[in-house]
């Protein structure tokens, strides 16, 4: 359908909306009406030419044969399609039998509604058509909305026809219907401030991804074809796909038979695609309605080809339940293995963040993928996506799992990166992501990036925020790039680029560097008191103790109103876990504990400040031993935090003393793929001074310290998986930082793709003579306006 018809039947259809339903609908509502009455005429004038055979069937089955139910075969025999009506009713006789009696008309167009097949019952139920015909009818208006769908100026059926003064009307594909389902949509939610177009992909996107997938085995097809969209909205990306591969006139002309199945949550959606299944005689069973995520529809099942674009960003929130018992996940389709850093097989965790769900709807098509044992073809998929796909998600993440799943399985051919601008609802940057678990000999082991962000043709109108397209020639282009792997750079402006790589040139090892922690120490009043609170409660601890002093300690209870009634007034909307803790004798004898207990040995260091906390450990520890003072393990670790802080200048403190001899430094040596005197590079640091006596040495070889690390100076490496943690440690972290480590023990494996990355070209500043030369002509401009409005030229 060209754009002028499009144009043309969609300011008909609104009309309809503006004319008969303006003062009974808000303008947000009259998709509640238009677009089920576009089905239901799309159907019905379907059936019309075969109306008297069916009605003849159903005499026969009924009045000859004795049915009491009626054999549906028969049925869909006379109709010529999978759907009937069996009422002696069309939309065009109920207009042209209307009477002034609005009751009639409901009535009449009730019974038409019950004749229908139960798979046209299921559309009209998700349309909720039947209460739109009641309320319709109680205002008025029912006939009106049928004359007008009736009109013989309009069509809406896949076939051709000429309206009564000989002209031809186009007819209206599937993907024609999304096309003007989707403006509709538009033109509706604007009076609601809603989003629109979240199901339609442009015909020539889809275009490029049938080509894509169909074009390199097209020799090869399997003789029974199986077809799977699991956000197929209106379905025009399965249908355009079966033309594709059985257009008489298509390089490909496959012979054997395509069976489509697809998924949609939007019930109106689903009714549409529904409907048009049954106009292209596939069976309307194969589509599902409802969540793809909360339910596998199809388990159990593969399929041959998917094509897809599933919502991003989009909240998949609603449906985590179904997928993860808290951090379990305990669907299927989406649990994985992945070797960790030392090539250990771990159960990971492959679902993206609640906030974006277009992932999963991949890992979907992948769960689904025809083995080679059972085809020899397996599978293909394309699949868009924005941009986040690529790269959100750190290392071990959800989305750098799958991004790593199906790179190190060695499915991803390929991404495309579309033109801004090219769908309907968006006009941020879209992906084509292609996958095979068949790869051609000459790609395995490869990804090819290509860059057809340049590649459009302007459109003289928007269509929402489309306002340009991929013309036959660049999809020729962009697919023959494709198909013979290559690497391409960009000519020009309006030109394609392409690169190849390696899988691993797209994942890195993160890589955690350490720092030691240094700390000083000094017992001062200020860092003692603040033991007398929890610091999770700080605030209406400090409160009470202000207002009500020590009785604090010895009646709590008696407090516990006027604290909770405090909290209250201050809005802290404390937990009934912290509202309790807070109003406990316990908690308050437990931090008064710690306060005696820091006192006592403040009396006895003072004010001493310490550069060295592991000699003040030692000095604790001593005094606790000399006064017999018993403190817990978190009691003294509390104390101890209290009264120190990180010093650049301290010296650093130690964690433990470790020996590492014989076996145990071996394995350790083998673990970490280092030499013995790279172990401080892995924070194992030698005790061993050259100003000792001989026999100290001797009894200290193979000793060797480990130090506490600092969280606040952590850092992290994104070392390329082609090169060594250890190399580039040495080469890139310690000239600049010389007491840092390696923990390798934390390193997790990550993937992303940046198309930025690869495909971005500097552009040189001007120079200064060239920006200098604009400006003086500029004013010189500036000072010529000038006069002319002065009038002193």
């Amino acid at each position: 359908m060209n754009k002028q018809t499009h144009n043309k039947l969609v300011s008909f259809i609104w009309s309809i909306a503006d004319d008969c339903l303006r003062d009974v609908y808000v303008r947000g509502k009259y998709r509640d009406v238009i677009l089920p009455m576009i089905v239901l005429r799309r159907l019905d004038a379907l059936l019309e030419p075969t109306k008297e055979a069916v009605l003849e069937e159903l005499a026969f089955q009924r009045d000859e044969a004795g049915f009491t139910e009626w054999d549906e075969n028969g049925l869909r025999d006379a109709s010529g399609y999978v759907f009937y009506n069996t009422s002696k009713w069309t939309l065009q006789q109920l207009k042209d039998t209307a009477t002034n009696s609005a009751q009639i008309l409901q009535a009449n167009f009730e019974d038409y509604l019950n004749g229908f097949s139960p798979n046209v019952k299921e559309i009209i139920e998700k349309f909720k058509l039947r209460s739109q015909v009641r309320h319709m009818a109680s205002k008025d208006v029912l006939l009106d909305v049928l004359e007008k769908f009736t009109s013989p100026y309009i069509n809406l059926t896949p076939f051709e026809k000429e309206d009564p003064e000989g002209r031809k009307l186009p007819a209206l594909s599937n993907l024609g219907m999304g096309y003007v389902f989707e403006e509709l949509i538009r033109k509706f939610n604007e009076e609601n401030n809603e989003e629109a177009g979240e199901h339609f992909t442009p015909r020539e996107v889809i275009d490029l991804m049938t080509h894509i997938i169909f074009d390199p085995i097209k020799d090869n097809l399997p003789p029974v074809m199986t077809i799977y969209d699991p956000a197929c909205g209106s379905g025009g990306m399965l249908t355009e796909s079966q033309n594709f591969i059985k257009d008489e006139e298509g390089s490909i002309r496959a012979m054997g038979d395509v069976y489509l199945f697809g998924k949609e949550i939007n019930d109106e959606t689903y009714a549409i695609c529904k409907s048009d299944m049954m106009i292209k005689g596939n069976d309307p069973a194969n589509i599902r309605v409802g969540s793809t995520l909360s339910t596998d529809e199809f388990a159990g099942k593969t399929f041959d080809f998917m094509l897809s674009n599933p919502p991003y960003g989009k909240s998949w929130a609603s449906e985590q339940k179904y997928i993860k018992d808290g951090k379990d996940v305990i669907d299927e389709r989406f649990k994985i293995q992945l070797k960790n850093y030392w090539s250990v097989l771990e159960d990971v965790d492959a679902v993206p963040r609640s906030s974006d769900g277009q992932l999963l709807f991949l890992m979907e098509m992948v769960s689904k993928m025809k083995p080679l044992h059972q085809s020899a073809t397996g599978t293909r998929i394309a699949s868009v996506h924005n941009g986040s796909s690529l790269f959100t998600g750190d290392a071990g993440g959800g989305e750098s799992n799958i991004r790593r799943y199906i790179i190190e399985n060695d499915w991803l051919e390929a991404i495309v990166q579309l033109p801004n601008n090219l769908f309907y609802n968006t006009g941020i940057t879209t992906y084509v992501w292609i996958l095979s678990n068949n790869k051609a000999e000459h790609r395995k082991g490869k990804v090819q990036l290509i860059d057809a962000n340049a590649l459009y043709k302007k459109l003289r109108k928007n269509l929402g925020n489309k306002n340009c397209e991929l013309t036959p020639e660049h999809i020729t282009e962009i697919v023959n790039c494709y198909t013979h792997l290559e690497n391409k750079e960009a000519e020009g402006e309006e030109s394609l680029a392409a690169q190849v790589f390696d899988n691993t040139d797209f994942g890195y090892y993160k890589a955690t560097i350490e720092r030691p922690k240094r700390l000083k120490a000094q017992f001062t009043n200020e860092r003692v008191e603040t033991l007398r609170f929890d610091s999770r409660l700080l605030e209406p601890m400090q409160w009470a103790y202000q207002e009500f002093g020590e009785a604090i300690y010895s009646n709590t209870a008696q407090f516990k109103e006027q604290i909770l009634e405090w909290c209250e007034a201050q809005d802290l909307n404390l937990s009934s876990a912290n509202k309790t803790k807070l109003t406990k004798k316990d908690t308050w004898q437990k931090h008064l504990a710690l306060v005696t207990a820091a006192k006592a040995l403040q009396n006895v260091f003072g004010d001493k400040e310490y550069n060295d906390f592991n000699v003040f450990v030692e000095d604790i520890d001593a005094e606790l031993k000399a006064q017999k003072l018993k403190l817990g393990t978190s009691e003294k670790k509390a104390i101890l935090n209290a009264v120190s802080w990180y010093d650049a200048e301290a010296e650093k403190v130690i964690k433990k003393t470790v020996k590492l001899t014989g076996d145990k430094l071996t394995q350790l040596l083998q673990h970490l793929d280092c030499e013995e005197t790279d172990l401080p590079d892995f924070g194992y640091y030698p005790i061993c001074h050259s100003e000792q006596s001989e026999e100290s040495q001797k009894n200290k070889k193979g000793t060797y310290i480990t130090y506490e690390t600092e969280s606040d100076l952590r850092d992290t490496e994104n070392v390329p998986l082609k090169d060594n943690i250890h190399s580039y440690f040495k080469r890139e972290v310690q000239p600049h930082v010389t007491e840092a480590w390696i923990n390798l023990d934390t390193t997790k494996i990550g993937y992303e793709i940046s198309f930025n990355k690869y495909f971005y070209k500097h552009t040189p500043l001007r120079s200064i003579e060239d920006v200098t030369a604009d400006i003086l002509e500029l004013e010189q401009q500036s000072d010529g306006l000038i006069a002319d409005i002065l009038n002193l030229a």
